[in-house]
């Protein structure tokens, strides 16, 4: 019974993904302004939607997370869409974190590329500090936050402290993010 839900809940965000993607090239998207009116041409589903746009950017790292906050505050304003945008990371970098526990390295090195996650292996291997480490980062704009849940989910870190980490860390950027541009609307 879990693995059917499993399956049907990767087929509805699978086929939610390729709808959204096709509006946006459809709407040309390629500015903040042109995918805050697509935005809002969802009426009162936008949140929503930005939630799901959030967490997949997160699972999916195409997009740079920055960007989705901005559009989330300069289309909802600073608070709404620091809520929105702040519960769809949030279970982006769970989701991600709980995959690569799941599914392994081969997944990490297939969306971020063997390179890359040597990388930051040797970096981090064997630090005694990774949940101080982990913290900060998830604190810090421009920090490669989505692999590093991918990564956590690799190195058998503890599954509640890398989920506290993740909700007290991740709000007070995308906060700042938030007052920043949500003084745009």
């Amino acid at each position: 019974m879990v693995k059917k839900i499993k399956v049907l809940a990767f087929i509805g965000i699978l086929v939610m993904t390729v709808i959204f993607a096709k509006q946006v090239v459809a709407a040309n998207v390629s500015s903040v302004e042109d995918f805050q009116k697509l935005m809002r041409s969802y009426g009162i589903f936008g949140p929503l939607v930005l939630i799901v746009v959030q967490a997949l950017q997160v699972v999916i790292p195409i997009l740079p997370g920055y960007l989705g906050c901005i559009v989330g505050a300069v289309s909802y304003g600073t608070i709404p869409g620091f809520i929105c945008n702040y519960i769809g990371i949030c279970i982006g970098s769970i989701a991600a974190f709980f995959l690569a526990h799941h599914y392994g390295r081969h997944l990490v090195t297939d969306m971020f590329s063997e390179k890359f996650y040597e990388k930051w292996k040797k970096k981090l291997d064997g630090k005694k500090s990774y949940d101080a480490f982990l913290f900060i980062a998830t604190l810090l704009p421009l920090f490669p936050d989505d692999f590093l849940c991918y990564f956590s989910g690799l190195i058998e870190m503890n599954k509640k402290r890398f989920v506290w980490i993740i909700l007290l860390g991740k709000p007070w950027c995308i906060l700042v993010y938030s007052i920043i541009f949500g003084l745009v609307k």
